[in-house]
């Protein structure tokens, strides 16, 4: 092969691997099927001369293939399609083709991954978490279903209680659903200890980071709220501005306007109208949402600096929801400067825009 570059699309499955190679005028000059491994990988990518740009689509193996590629390439770029609407057929060699030609006219939207190990190793134990917490949930949740299903009241925590297990249990006449109801309450238990051993790892991986004592700082973020930010976010400096760190959390407002040009004395002259509003983006990476809401939500119902800030806008008569929102967006602002410049939150620098 000649010594261009080569833009090469990769549609990645657990057993194979279909290639699409284009050269710098947008010609396919190699198609391919591969193993899934990464000797067959790095001896396909050695194979090809010139500077060489990977693109694949984020998944189980992205991360993986993203660092076994990084030493032997020049770039490679981990993209998400989600929402991109498909037309025509598909088929394994259509997705690489799109893929090579997508990264040859520099369309693809690239998703952030780590190159150090440390904070891939944070985000495991980030992962292990959140994926113990959400079996527990389910478990309880299957546990209230199981005595809702026969009318059997359970309010609030105490069906969960072990020393009032037997009573819950007694109320189940059925023998086939009183053994469904001690396994459940079997699974709970194991993964309760689970919960406590992630979360421990969690925090202690977290406290090594040199950001932990600084984001610990700000009102309402506490261990968990800070290690969560930490394994998601990994570094301040993927978001230039404050504005990208809100789309990111789905805390930016999406905007519609059409038709915002008119013609005056022959000039084309910028509408005076309202922008329409849509709601927040629904793209986004839903844990740092829900860390910067729980945090603005628990800071409205506590004395201190950023309840006074709700209740002013709420004197000025914004409606709750959109208060809580901004507040939101005070605090995303507040930890990208705050992780961005190494100092400590100080309420007197509090303002009702945020920074």
């Amino acid at each position: 092969m000649k010594r261009t570059p080569k833009h090469v699309g990769l549609d990645v499955h657990q057993a194979t691997t279909v290639v699409s190679v284009r050269d710098g005028h947008r010609r396919v000059i190699h198609r391919d099927v591969i193993p899934t491994t990464a000797a067959a990988v790095v001896s396909f990518v050695q194979g090809l001369r010139g500077p060489i740009y990977v693109a694949l689509e984020e998944g189980t193996q992205a991360q993986w293939l993203h660092d076994l590629l990084r030493p032997h390439v020049d770039d490679v770029i981990v993209c998400d399609r989600r929402g991109e609407s498909r037309r025509g057929n598909k088929a394994d060699q259509l997705d690489a083709d799109g893929l090579s030609a997508r990264l040859c006219d520099g369309t693809l939207r690239a998703v952030y991954h780590s190159r150090t190990a440390p904070a891939r190793q944070l985000k495991e134990l980030a992962q292990t978490y959140l994926q113990v917490v959400d079996d527990t949930r389910r478990v309880m949740q299957r546990l209230k279903a199981l005595f809702r299903a026969r009318a059997i009241a359970t309010p609030g925590r105490r069906v969960y209680r072990p020393d009032e297990r037997a009573q819950w249990l007694a109320k189940l006449t059925e023998s086939a659903a009183r053994f469904r109801a001690t396994v459940l309450y079997a699974e709970l238990d194991v993964l309760r200890t689970l919960h406590r051993q992630a979360q421990s790892a969690l925090v202690s991986a977290a406290q090594t980071e040199a950001a932990w004592s600084v984001l610990r700082t700000i009102p309402f973020f506490g261990p968990i709220r800070v290690a969560l930010l930490l394994a998601t976010l990994q570094t301040p400096w993927r978001f230039r501005t404050k504005r990208h760190l809100w789309a990111y959390a789905g805390l930016a407002v999406v905007t519609r306007t059409t038709a915002e040009y008119q013609l005056e004395g022959g000039r084309a002259v910028r509408r005076r109208r309202l922008v329409m509003t849509r709601g927040l983006n629904r793209n986004h990476n839903p844990i740092v949402k829900d860390v910067l809401k729980g945090a603005a939500t628990a800071a409205t119902t506590r004395p201190g600096a950023l309840r006074e800030l709700y209740e002013r806008m709420l004197m000025q008569g914004t409606r709750p929801e959109l208060a809580r929102v901004t507040l939101a967006r005070k605090l995303a602002a507040m930890t990208l400067h705050l992780w961005k410049t190494g100092e400590t939150y100080e309420p007197t620098k509090l303002t009702l825009q945020a920074r």
